[in-house]
């Protein structure tokens, strides 16, 4: 990067596209980093899960801090070190089970597009440099499941608004990354 790096950047690409490595990467230099993961904690219950966990885990620098939450709103307000959100995709997926969107519980669509605003809102005024990692949706096939197709909505409608806030956005297909912004 030619220049002062961005304050707000968000890595967008499919699965095992690189996005997570890149995102890291561009935080690379910074002696301590925030590592927000936003997944379920690896519990020994998934091994599959567990094996994802401890390779991003190992991949990055021992100086960097790994903070489990889902409180977005609270670390990007809060002052620090850059924060990497790894990722939006499975924060949304917690939010939306948190909010009762998949129970069909009263509010559930009000309390989700809340959080989002909220997230949005925070993305947009943090003081902290952050990079975002989120799944690109838009280009795979079309969910059997009206979950699924309201998940990968929901996503694609966080993703636009949270690049929109973004000084940077890269996109990355088969390991390359492409300028969007």
């Amino acid at each position: 990067m030619i220049g002062r790096p961005a304050r707000r950047t968000l890595v967008l690409g499919g699965a095992r596209s690189g996005k997570s490595r890149y995102a890291e990467q561009l935080l690379a230099r910074a002696r301590r980093v925030d590592y927000v993961a936003c997944g379920l904690p690896a519990d020994g219950g998934d091994p599959e899960w567990a094996d994802r966990v401890a390779l991003h885990r190992d991949r990055r620098p021992g100086s960097w801090r790994t903070v489990e939450t889902v409180d977005l709103v609270g670390v990007l307000g809060d002052g620090g070190p850059p924060v990497l959100v790894d990722c939006l995709s499975t924060w949304l997926a917690r939010a939306m089970d948190d909010c009762g969107v998949w129970d069909g519980g009263p509010d559930a669509d009000a309390r989700l597009a809340a959080a989002v605003d909220d997230v949005v809102a925070a993305w947009a005024a943090t003081r902290r440099r952050v990079v975002a990692v989120s799944n690109e949706v838009g280009s795979g096939v079309v969910p059997a499941t009206a979950s699924g197709r309201r998940f990968r909505d929901e996503l694609g409608i966080l993703n636009a608004r949270v690049a929109a806030a973004s000084q940077r956005v890269w996109l990355l297909t088969a390991g390359l990354p492409q300028r969007l912004r």
